[in-house]
């Protein structure tokens, strides 16, 4: 009976160590090495898939040989090749992108979340009788992620009606300049879907008489170095 409880205490250890270490963990900072929270981390190998938290730490599934993505708007996706399980530190590139020659919108139409992460949106499901889908911590990343999935949605239909080719088409600017003025004017998502394609027009030349009147200093965003 002794030897018996032993085995069954060594098999559970193992069990309990392997688990430990198939978990990576890490953070992920900006060019200003600002902590970054939301971004969207998945292992393509095993179709896991976290955010970073407020302070921009993740844990995720993997295993050496295992290939990562981290995806956040406005920014280049990077990509990590796991070798060994030690914590990551994985730096954000801010995308740098001529907006009078590329449209923004057309690098982020194709996105389907509830039918490309469906299982996301079935463990985010709450069940009465099931405490686990309350407060369970897989059932609670669902939840975090089924809402990363809807303000991604949103951010792409936003794109879709506010592109460089059509505000440059209503205002003179082009470039960094135009790059700086749709950052510091970008409309809403419920103003993009309230409102009409005319009243947008006259938002976009509301919004350039507002940025014409600010001193050159403030027309201008702060340029991260990488």
């Amino acid at each position: 009976m002794k030897r018996q409880l032993t085995i069954i205490t060594l098999l559970l250890f193992i069990t309990v160590a392997a688990h430990a270490q198939d978990l990576l963990k890490g953070s992920v900072v900006d060019g200003t090495n600002t902590r970054m929270s939301n971004i969207f981390v998945r292992n393509l190998t095993n179709n896991q898939m976290s955010l970073t938290d407020k302070n921009g730490n993740f844990a995720i599934r993997a295993a050496a040989g295992h290939l990562l993505t981290f995806t956040s708007p406005t920014y280049i996706t990077d990509t990590l090749y796991v070798t060994d399980l030690r914590p990551k530190r994985i730096k954000m590139v801010s995308e740098s992108i001529s907006l009078n020659e590329v449209n923004i919108s057309a690098r982020r139409l194709a996105f389907d979340p509830q039918t490309d992460y469906r299982q996301v949106y079935e463990k985010a499901k709450v069940y009465p009788l099931s405490p686990s889908s309350w407060f369970g911590r897989e059932a609670k990343n669902a939840r975090r992620l089924k809402r990363y999935f809807k303000h991604e949605v949103q951010e792409r239909e936003i794109d879709q009606v506010f592109t460089a080719a059509y505000v440059s088409s209503i205002v003179p600017l082009k470039g960094s300049e135009l790059n700086d003025f749709m950052t510091l004017y970008r409309p809403s998502y419920d103003f993009i879907k309230g409102n009409t394609e005319r009243t947008v027009a006259l938002y976009i030349n509301d919004s350039y008489k507002k940025y014409m009147a600010l001193p050159p200093a403030e027309r201008k965003l702060e340029r991260l170095s990488q």
